[in-house]
């Protein structure tokens, strides 16, 4: 093949334009992202060459080199692992598939533009080398092809790339990168680049090799020599022992494989024997991705089997509710060519999961009851990231419900965040069995709404559930240590022996004289209301809408409809408060009565946060009240 020019993919385009001139801050991150992608290249052969031992050409040792050359202001990261053909060069390095690419350009165009870590997250990581480089050079040859169908790719970064057919000995690949002038000072020292190859991939386990420096006493200075040497441990940082690894060591490794720059809110190490033989390190972060309610993307942990790489985002591994959690699993116990699919059948990572999943669960009581202010906090920060989908786990995960349940936190009447069930009930009145809820969709909308007042004038704390979520979770969770949890909007409220016997008197004898004007409301709303009836939860309000045990709740019927799926039709039921100003005068008005009706209704409606079917009639009707 003769040189050829190509054009880059349009994403590619805007990419390499906001690398080059967007990313200014922490521009060491670039080696970081081109020794892991030699690293990948390596762990790839080695999984191929399981079936097609010939693809290692006599040389089964991988590793990685990083040389430069300060005269002609070069640094080239090799690799000898599986390389690549030249469409595969076209395809890798011209354009880019990977979903997340327009978030990924947004949030650099956004408040997080200088922040190069978002490089890795993305999947971008080769274009980092831009950050540092005027012009990049690929020289590759994928493992099995002929020396002759080696490829050179090379780029300045702008709009064009060339590629053409070389003759190239080795298998693999080199990254030459050709430095601006303001760069070369700082990358092209070997001091600086062992720090960073120590500080951002000392975990990788192959050998990173650089070329040995002693001092030349005629040049009274460093000389680089033909001795190489590994300036890496070389070794998983999760197959050592923890004794062996710091604090500092921990996060570090978090920030490589989560591309986080945040350190992580906790983690947990340790290697399990038994029926499955296994090693996890599990991180949960302080920050929830930008695509965290995207239920189909591949969520989960790194998986590794007997120190070799399989495969990124092993979702058989952890729970879908989990999906937030980073980390390693390191099997000795499963086979080197497991696919997905095996994964879903194995016991062994049956094994592997449930245990997984209940070290992540234990982590999260250890922070949520611990005495410490510090993991108070961090807990709290948890569940305002992750709160909302670890709410999921409740309908998927039957086993570990009492765990869950115990993990969650609400607002309240009482607190507007931070509530337990464990607290709740801990604060109940004398005589209270039911923990009582209402669901809304703010924490606005739920503190102002008429339901809560008799609750509000008796202290009766009522927890405030204002996710999404939340509808779902109550469809699955009916009771917390024997005591049933009861929404506030659904049925007659029945306080129990929170109500006296002289309040029950009185709003029966009230009930008795009201009903000739609740026949009437129950005449002119016929086509609205499923009822009409007194009721004792409302103290200032005049009226409220609630729903039948059993039925779909409002709230939740209005979820659906946003979410444009179809929700049962059932009407709901209005409350009154036959002791309210304005109720009273409906009783007295003969000539509006229809007019206040339906007033009375359409208000009870819109402070639930519901929508008027009739917006124009609602507005005619308190036109012509106010007119009289």
């Amino acid at each position: 093949m003769t040189k050829q020019t190509h054009a880059f993919q349009a994403e590619v385009k805007q990419i390499l334009h906001l690398v080059t001139h967007s990313l200014y801050s922490n521009k060491e991150i670039f080696l970081r992202e081109l020794v892991s992608n030699a690293s990948d290249a390596c762990d790839k052969l080695r999984f191929e060459a399981l079936d097609n031992a010939a693809l290692y050409e006599d040389a089964p040792n991988l590793e990685v080199r990083v040389t430069f050359d300060a005269a002609a202001k070069t640094l080239t990261i090799r690799d000898n692992g599986v390389g690549m053909s030249a469409d595969e060069a076209a395809s890798h390095l011209g354009t880019i598939a990977k979903s997340g690419t327009r978030e990924f350009m947004a949030r650099l165009e956004g408040e997080q533009k200088k922040d190069a870590n978002l490089i890795g997250q993305f999947g971008v990581g080769f274009y980092s080398g831009f950050i540092v480089a005027d012009r990049i050079t690929v020289e590759t040859r994928r493992a099995g092809l002929p020396p002759e169908q080696g490829v050179r790719w090379t780029s300045e970064g702008t709009g064009e790339y060339e590629l053409e057919t070389i003759t190239r000995a080795e298998r693999g690949t080199d990254v030459i990168l050709h430095l601006r002038d303001d760069e070369a000072d700082e990358f092209l020292k070997t001091w600086r680049l062992k720090s960073i190859v120590g500080k951002y991939s000392d975990h990788i386990s192959l050998p990173i090799l650089m070329r040995k420096e002693q001092w030349d006493a005629e040049k009274s200075q460093q000389v680089l020599t033909d001795e190489w040497e590994t300036v890496n441990k070389a070794a998983a940082l999760w197959a050592r022992p923890k004794s062996e690894v710091t604090d500092a060591q921990y996060q570090e490794f978090y920030k490589q494989i989560s591309y986080d720059s945040e350190p992580p809110l906790a983690y947990t190490h340790n290697r399990v024997e038994g029926r499955s033989e296994y090693t996890q390190l599990l991180y949960i972060p302080a920050k929830a991705p930008f695509d965290l309610w995207n239920r189909d993307k591949r969520g989960g942990v790194k998986l590794y089997v007997k120190r070799v790489f399989i495969m990124d985002d092993a979702e058989a591994l952890m729970p879908v509710y989990l999906r937030f959690v980073k980390g390693v699993i390191d099997s000795a116990d499963l086979p080197l060519n497991v696919s997905r699919e095996l994964l879903q059948e194995s016991r062994d990572v049956k094994a592997i999961r449930e245990g997984c999943t209940k070290r992540v669960l234990g982590m999260l009581e250890s922070l949520a009851d611990s005495e410490s202010a510090d993991d108070k906090t961090k807990y709290q920060t948890f569940w305002n990231e992750f709160g909302a989908v670890l709410k999921e786990g409740i309908g998927e995960d039957h086993a570990n419900r009492d765990r869950l349940a115990k993990l969650y936190r609400f607002a309240s009447t009482h607190a507007d965040e931070g509530v337990s069930f464990a607290d709740y009930v801990q604060r109940m009145k004398e005589g209270q069995d039911t923990i009582y809820v209402i669901t809304a969709d703010s924490l606005a909308a739920a503190k102002a709404s008429p339901q809560l007042e008799i609750f509000r004038k008796k202290g009766i704390e009522v927890l405030l559930l204002v996710d999404r979520v939340d509808e779902w979770m109550l469809s699955h969770l009916y009771e917390f240590e024997g005591h049933a949890l009861q929404s506030v909007a659904k049925g007659a409220v029945d306080l129990g022996k929170l109500q006296d016997e002289e309040e029950k008197k009185q709003a029966e004898a009230t009930a008795e004289a009201f009903k000739p004007t609740l026949e009437r409301l129950k005449a002119a709303l016929k086509d609205r209301a499923k009822d009409v009836r007194t009721t004792t939860r409302l103290v200032d309000s005049p009226a409220c809408i609630v729903v039948e045990d059993g039925d779909m709740s409002a709230h939740l019927a209005r979820l659906l409809k946003q979410a444009g799926q179809g929700a049962p039709s059932t009407q709901p039921i209005l409350e009154v408060n036959a002791e309210h100003a304005l109720v009273r005068r409906l009783a007295g008005d003969d000539a509006r009565f229809d007019d206040l009706a339906h007033i009375l209704f359409d208000q009870a409606l819109l402070a639930e946060g519901g929508q008027l079917d009739d917006p124009a009639a609602y507005v005619q009707r308190v036109t012509r009240l106010l007119s009289a």
